[in-house]
């Protein structure tokens, strides 16, 4: 079982955040997650880094933006354990922005799929695992949010570190180094994979712990299926662009967060001119 660290749920700010008590220091029995001060529309309460380890060497899954106080910080919460890796789920800077200067801190090699962000000789890929004294960390290729991302299974917690692939509140954006063909395969080796495994939580990078994988995954799958549909029938209602297509089919959604809205159909447009 994975023991899964929920706090009690924060209180909604004036945006529609909550003050991140829900996040900060919960996971699982061997990861936790230290929320990034970092809040905004994109990135809901912060950006979550997150320890992985039982002993006394462990990993930092993205160390977020580059923030001295929050980089201290996860420094300071490691009490004198060795970082074997600062690892990325994807190369975007309110991830990545902090990984360079943090791993000098505690010298450590950057490992990421995007040779761009290494520090080191060592990359990451699908298939590959660690072996962190007896603790595994399996990595799972996601492309999709953009075309770098990674996923990370924790098989003693049955627990999947998911980056922007899944987030704890909503759903995420095909960025534009991202591909909704490749989102749609990745959702459904995820969907397949929870399944199989029998996860029982995901550790997003943004938003609380999610404790029903199965369940989340179906959402997502659904929820990307009715877009398209509902894109189909704003073309067929005579939307002649993205920005059109946003006003009809996002009419729900906070219109600061329709530039970003914008990419998704851009991408769902490409997706469709592609079938």
């Amino acid at each position: 079982m994975s023991g899964i660290r929920i706090p009690v749920e924060g209180t909604p700010g004036a945006s529609g955040a909550r003050d991140g008590s829900d996040i900060d220091g919960s996971g699982t029995a061997h990861a936790t997650a230290l929320l990034a001060p970092n809040p905004s529309p994109m990135t809901l309460d912060g950006t979550n880094t997150w320890v992985v380890g039982r002993a006394e060497t462990v990993l930092v899954v993205d160390p977020g933006p580059d923030d001295d106080g929050h980089l201290r910080r996860v420094a300071g919460h490691l009490d004198g354990r060795r970082v074997a890796a600062v690892l990325l789920t994807h190369g975007h800077d309110d991830h990545s922005g902090g990984a360079l200067r943090f791993a000098e801190m505690v010298n450590a090699p950057v490992r990421a799929l995007d040779p761009r962000h290494r520090l080191g000789d060592e990359g990451l890929g699908d298939g590959d695992v660690i072996d962190l004294d007896g603790l595994e960390v399996r990595v799972v290729g996601t492309p999709g949010h953009s075309s770098d991302s990674l996923c990370f299974w924790l098989p003693e917690d049955r627990a999947m570190l998911t980056g922007d692939t899944i987030l704890g509140r909503g759903t995420t954006v095909i960025a534009p180094d991202g591909d909704l063909a490749d989102y749609l395969r990745s959702l459904d080796r995820l969907r397949a994979g929870a399944e199989i495994l029998n996860a029982e939580a995901l550790l997003p990078g943004h938003g609380p712990v999610l404790a029903d994988p199965v369940g989340v995954l179906d959402e997502y799958i659904a929820h990307r299926r009715q877009r398209l549909d509902q894109i189909r029938q704003a073309i067929r209602d005579g939307a002649k662009d993205a920005r059109q297509i946003v006003e009809i089919v996002y009419a729900e959604v906070d219109p600061a967060l329709w530039p970003a809205a914008e990419m998704s159909v851009a991408a769902q447009l490409a997706y469709l001119k592609a079938l």
